[in-house]
Parts: structure tokens; C-alpha cells; sequence
């Protein structure tokens, strides 16, 4: 199977996007119940470390890393390299107690994980935050380098994402499940909302577009179907561009507002994220009347598809006041 929804080249990843609107409070919201009913929903320490392979991947990477930011070690029983790299991996999952998960991959039984990842050589460390790979480091790697690199990784999953991580239970055994909570109401919204996203995933756009559409009638502030649309009219504006010609443009015409509004959409799907701000924040700054508003409304729009609490959109918020005054 092909991990949906992922990125090896920073391209922004709107399943990642929308995780980090809501992870948060889900997340805390989870702690809380599970600190009531005194630890329910923990896991054992040695759960933190699972083998994963290619049928599992979506359900034990991709969907946990929507809870914890999940560190990928590919491995296998030939490389001596491994041998030093993955007792050190498993020992500090252990220590980051719930702040990390660690998914071991064996390349020689799942090649095309390995290909998928484009990994040259083990050992390879990669980590999927929010639905998002992210490559960590290839080749051996000191103690002091791995807990630099999993701080970061930490950081990134709790102020960008939103992910608190695993309660852990040290009297858990391994495999239980200690939650009994009860299944989550379904939204008035969930089957429009569940519609978009398959669109989305098939890559019918308008179909995606019509369906947030159909919430925001019925509920203009609903904030997923805000979001959803956001993107998926971002992915319809770039569908079929020649990226090379629209950049080529840009830069043969700055004083063009259309241009630099088509090359941001494109700086932002394709992982530019301080490229698409920057680019429309210097329009802003050198444009007046509708070409200025059109170039700030732009601006506000990629604002909401990256999210308010990404701190590339806070810092971009303070360059496009003073542009503007």
C-alpha cells in the first residue's frame, strides 16, 4: 500500500494541516479522561516499540501519528550498523516516555516501504508527525546527536501539531488496552465532511469543494469545512499549471499581482511555505488599492491553509502589518 498523505520533500501535507487544527485539544482532552479515570487509555513501556510492516503501516504509523510524533527505524538482520543504532533507539523511546513512539522496519521483508521512502542505505531514520515523513538521520548517529534530533522532533510535534504523546502506564501489560471509553458521537456534519475528504483523496476537487461548501451553508463558522475548502481550492487553482512557466513569469513581471498570486499558490503546495508568504508580503508592500487588497486577502487565505498557530504564519502576520502600515 502507498502512505497517503505524506511529504519526503516538504510539500505541505493537508491531512497533516487539518490534524494540527484539532490534535491539540484532542489530545489534552484524552490526558484529562484518562487522568479520571486514574490512568485509563495508558500503554506499557514495551508498547512504545512495534514492529510495523506494509499492511499495517497506514494503522500503526500514519494513524498513530496523529496521537505522537512515530520514529521510523529501517533495519535489517545483516546490517551490523543496526545492530548498535536500535538498541539505542528503543532505549531512548523508553526514556522519552510517551513522547515518541518507535516503529521498526525490517527493508528486506518490506521493500517497497523502503523504496516508497527512497532509502539508499541502512541504517535510516525517518519520522511521520501528523501524517507528515519527515527524513531524521541515515547512517550511525551518537547518543548526544539522537536526543538533539528527537528534542526537535518533540518541539515540533507539540507546538506545531499539537501532539502531547502516550500516557504510559509502567504496571500496563504489553497489548492492553486500559481505555473503556465509549465511541465518540458522530458530528451532524461527519457524512458531508467524511465526503469531502474522499474527494479530496481521489483527487475529484470540485467534488471536495461542493461538499465544504454544503457545510459552511448550513454552518458558515463550521471551522473543519473552513479549512477543508481552503485547501481544496488551493489544489484547484495549481491543477494543471506548468510550475516552470508561472515562476518565469513571476520573475519577469514583479509589478504583476496575478503572477505573484499564481506563483505563491504554487510556493505553498509545493513546500515553500516562507517563499508564498514572503513573495505576497513584498507584493503587499510595493502595490496599492485593489492590487494590494488582492494580494492581502491571497495572504489571509494561505494563512488559514497553513493554520493560526504555525509560527511561520504568526511571524509572516507581523511582516504584513508593517508592510501595511
Amino acid at each position: 500500500m502507498q502512505p497517503r498523505n505524506m511529504s519526503m520533500s516538504g510539500v505541505v501535507d493537508l491531512a497533516a494541516v487539518k490534524a494540527a487544527q484539532e490534535a491539540k485539544a484532542k489530545a489534552e482532552q484524552a490526558r484529562a479522561e484518562s487522568a479520571r479515570q486514574g490512568g485509563g487509555g495508558a500503554v506499557s513501556p514495551a508498547d512504545l516499540v512495534i514492529d510495523v510492516d506494509e499492511a499495517g503501516f497506514e494503522r500503526d504509523v500514519l494513524q498513530r501519528s496523529t496521537e505522537v510524533p512515530v520514529v521510523i527505524d529501517f533495519w535489517a538482520e545483516w546490517c551490523e550498523p543496526c545492530k548498535q543504532l536500535s538498541p539505542l533507539l528503543e532505549r531512548l523511546t523508553v526514556e522519552y516516555n510517551g513522547r515518541i513512539l518507535l516503529a521498526k522496519i525490517d527493508v528486506d521483508a518490506n521493500q517497497m516501504l523502503m523504496q516508497q521512502f527512497g532509502i539508499q542505505g541502512i541504517p535510516a531514520v525517518f519520522a511521520v508527525v501528523a501524517g507528515q515523513a519527515l527524513p531524521l538521520f541515515q547512517g550511525a548517529a551518537g547518543e548526544a546527536q539522537i536526543r538533539q534530533t528527537l528534542d526537535q522532533l518533540v518541539q515540533v510535534g507539540e507546538q506545531r501539531f499539537g501532539l502531547t504523546g502516550l500516557t504510559v502506564d509502567p504496571d500496563a501489560q504489553p497489548g492492553e488496552d486500559t481505555a473503556d471509553a465509549p465511541a465518540e458521537a458522530a458530528g451532524p456534519y461527519d457524512a458531508l465532511l467524511e465526503a469531502a475528504v474522499r474527494a479530496l483523496d481521489s483527487g475529484d476537487l470540485s467534488g471536495a469543494v461542493q461538499a465544504y461548501r454544503n457545510v459552511l451553508a448550513d454552518d458558515p463558522g463550521n471551522p473543519e469545512a473552513k479549512l477543508g475548502l481552503a485547501q481544496a481550492e488551493l489544489l484547484q487553482r495549481v491543477q494543471g499549471l506548468d510550475p516552470a512557466k508561472v515562476r518565469a513569469e513571476a520573475a519577469e513581471k514583479p509589478n504583476d499581482v496575478a503572477a505573484q498570486i499564481t506563483a505563491a499558490d504554487l510556493d505553498l503546495v509545493g513546500g515553500h511555505v516562507e517563499d508564498a508568504f514572503g513573495r505576497l508580503i513584498e507584493t503587499v508592500g510595493r502595490t496599492k488599492g485593489e492590487d494590494r487588497e488582492a494580494a492581502r486577502v491571497r495572504l489571509l487565505e494561505l494563512f488559514e491553509v497553513v493554520g493560526a498557530e504555525d509560527p511561520r504564519v504568526v511571524a509572516a502576520r507581523r511582516a504584513l502589518a508593517r508592510a501595511l502600515f
